[in-house]
């Protein structure tokens, strides 16, 4: 269901106040551990990782049967949570690159299930191929859809995120009713989604993307596969 333009506005403004609040409380948290000697993670370095992880709060794993934004079993021993951003070329990396991978050797074989957080980050292209991406999943077909906007390296807030693009990308995933696709895409459904998986990425303390908790352990930036794998046996075998 869309909601009117001055709706949306609103909506906008409270979100906004929303993620401001989350972003300066873990700020502010940071800069408190500085403080307290910690020093902060380089970013890209296999120990570089979100704050906090799973562990240190509720459990984050929705484990839902059906769940069109996860792959694998809902009783896998290990699950990795992944929060990306569509415009990330170092999240379009890990899905073209390592994703495969792990799908072949854990999602496949019953050890690891995958679950997708939108957390966009870089402005309003990512938000509307985020929320397309809900759209698609409404008819079973994210991850053909994440797959399709993966395939090959784009350019950030230049249009290569555009609604028509989006739409042309969901007909090639196999989305069958493209009248549906836009209308989920423009919902405040949509909407409420990827902001209640935004504010869980700031919650882990995620402060860029792509970012992992695998069975809480958090591995952030586009590791190679190695890191993942050693990740996966290690949570395998507690």
């Amino acid at each position: 269901m869309s909601a009117s333009p001055k709706t949306r506005s609103r909506r906008s403004l409270t979100i906004a106040g929303v993620l401001l609040a989350v972003a300066l409380l873990l700020g502010l948290a940071a800069s408190m551990g500085t403080r307290n000697g910690g020093e902060p993670a380089t970013a890209g370095s296999p120990s570089a990782a979100p704050s906090r992880s799973a562990a240190d709060g509720p459990d984050l794993v929705r484990r839902k049967a059906g769940d069109p934004f996860a792959l694998g079993r809902t009783d896998a021993p290990v699950v990795m949570i992944e929060y990306s951003d569509f415009q990330c070329p170092f999240c379009g990396r890990f899905a073209r690159e390592t994703k495969p991978q792990l799908i072949q050797k854990y999602v496949d074989t019953g050890v690891l299930r995958i679950e997708w957080r939108n957390f966009p980050i870089f402005g309003d292209e990512s938000k509307t191929a985020a929320q397309a991406s809900y759209a698609a999943g409404r008819q079973d077909r994210f991850w053909a859809f994440h797959d399709r906007l993966y395939a090959e390296p784009r350019r950030r807030n230049s249009g290569d995120f555009a609604a028509k693009h989006l739409i042309a990308w969901a007909r090639e995933a196999g989305v069958p009713d493209l009248d549906r696709f836009r209308a989920d895409m423009k919902s405040t459904e949509a909407e409420d989604a990827m902001i209640e998986d935004q504010v869980e990425g700031y919650r882990v303390g995620a402060a860029s993307t792509p970012a992992f908790l695998v069975n809480g352990r958090p591995i952030l930036g586009a590791q190679p596969f190695e890191v993942f794998a050693k990740a996966i046996e290690e949570a395998r075998g507690r």
